[in-house]
């Protein structure tokens, strides 16, 4: 635990002055910021430390979610689990959407100040329908998925496996011993990478706010305090209260020792690539077995996307009020609709909102266009936003591991009795 608060604090820290020394280059030295720090030290190091990161992540998918079927054992218990995640998930992302859409309409970014659109040009990128989302489950060739990081068809591979070796039993222990094995040298691994987790921080987050400056928040800065406001009352409300009443613990205690994977999430902007440190967090600092942690948050970091939710409902009202577009209740269920199906599958990389966003505004008739209002500034919320995904997926694993506490008594006793 010791270690853990070191490296939290060595983040935090680092974060604060790679803050400070992106503000201070962007506004006395731009110039020398552009052409020689951020390309020749800043980049090569953040992109050296994400890369490592994301080395580990396919691999750790695979072993993590096929020792995690193959612990739960008993099919049963692994739909019981399944469908208390994926329920979790799409309630929290429907909570998350409404409670964007009321902050939009409540604190009107988007109805003061004049927003030049004659200019705002974005070609978004087409989204992938519910449908073909759901017939490319299945991979056809998993060597592939793993190839191109196709974390759903990676996941629903592994867990046919987990189910293979579950049911086999004594016959390919062997195999399991060889997951087990993997999954010690992945954890060594993550280990070693998190070393380098300051620096990578450092670098990564004075890159961002060094190219972005003060600048973008001149005109958008009620569009940025609107996101933040939005996902701080979902992360302490919504997350924490149902921590407490569900998940039976201390927000305070689930906060504090989930924060370095916030740290490192709020620097990659990637919930795929944090994957490593949010899983080995949750187990360590928060209690979670790892048949539950290796089940819920790889697959939350699929499709648990709250924080994107919460940036997808203010934009959505945010360029309706710059438009001048007053948003009928059916358009706003359609948000709400759409949001939430457009979480599901779509990748846990950093700027997948926007195209999320491209989906949103397209379903609702809303000017794609407007996107290029926001994208200024979006990368320092995606920072944020990635931190309330991987909280929201670790607080579902508390959740669903204390649900699943009497169910290992029951079937402790019925052991016993026989």
């Amino acid at each position: 635990m010791e270690g853990s608060n070191r490296l939290t604090r060595n983040i935090i820290i680092a974060l604060i002055l790679g803050l400070l020394l992106g503000f201070v280059f962007n506004f006395f030295a731009p110039d020398f910021f552009a052409d020689y720090l951020n390309p020749y030290i800043l980049y090569p190091l953040g992109t050296l430390f994400l890369n490592l990161i994301k080395m580990l992540v396919v691999p750790l998918v695979l072993i993590s979610i096929t020792l995690g079927v193959a612990g739960l054992g008993d099919p049963k218990k692994l739909g019981r689990i399944g469908a208390k995640t994926i329920g979790f998930f799409l309630v929290t992302t429907t909570v998350a959407i409404v409670l964007a859409i009321a902050v939009g309409y409540i604190m009107k970014p988007g109805a003061s100040g004049n927003f030049d659109t004659s200019n705002a040009q974005f070609e978004a990128a087409e989204a992938p329908s519910f449908v073909d989302t759901l017939l490319a489950i299945i991979p056809t060739n998993p060597i592939d998925a793993m190839s191109t990081g196709n974390m759903l068809q990676i996941i629903t591979f592994a867990v046919f496996i987990g189910l293979a070796l579950a049911v086999l039993g004594d016959k390919t222990k062997g195999i399991l011993n060889l997951f087990e094995q993997a999954n010690e040298v992945m954890m060594y691994l993550v280990h070693l990478v998190m070393k380098l987790a300051p620096a990578g921080a450092f670098a990564l987050i004075a890159s961002a706010v060094g190219k972005q400056g003060w600048d973008a928040f001149q005109v958008m800065g009620l569009y940025f305090i609107a996101v933040l406001v939005a996902l701080l009352i979902h992360v302490v409300v919504a997350y924490g209260g149902l921590v407490s009443f569900l998940g039976k613990m201390n927000p305070w205690k689930f906060f504090k020792g989930f924060t370095p994977a916030m740290s490192v999430a709020f620097s990659t902007s990637s919930s795929s690539a944090t994957l490593p440190v949010s899983m080995e967090t949750a187990q360590n600092n928060l209690g979670v077995p790892k048949s539950v942690s290796s089940f819920v948050q790889p697959l939350g970091a699929t499709i648990n996307m709250d924080g994107t939710a919460i940036m997808q409902g203010v934009a959505t009202v945010f360029i309706a009020q710059v438009y001048g577009v007053d948003l009928t209740m059916s358009q706003l269920l359609m948000v709400v609709l759409t949001a939430v199906l457009a979480s599901i599958g779509t990748a846990g990389v950093p700027g997948v909102g926007l195209i999320m966003l491209a989906m949103v505004l397209k379903a609702v008739n809303l000017p794609v266009e407007g996107i290029a209002l926001i994208i200024g500034i979006d990368r320092l919320l995606d920072m944020t936003r990635t931190a309330v995904n991987i909280t929201g997926d670790a607080a579902c694993a508390v959740i669903v591991a204390k649900s699943e506490e009497k169910h290992t008594t029951t079937d402790s006793n019925q052991g016993v009795s026989v």
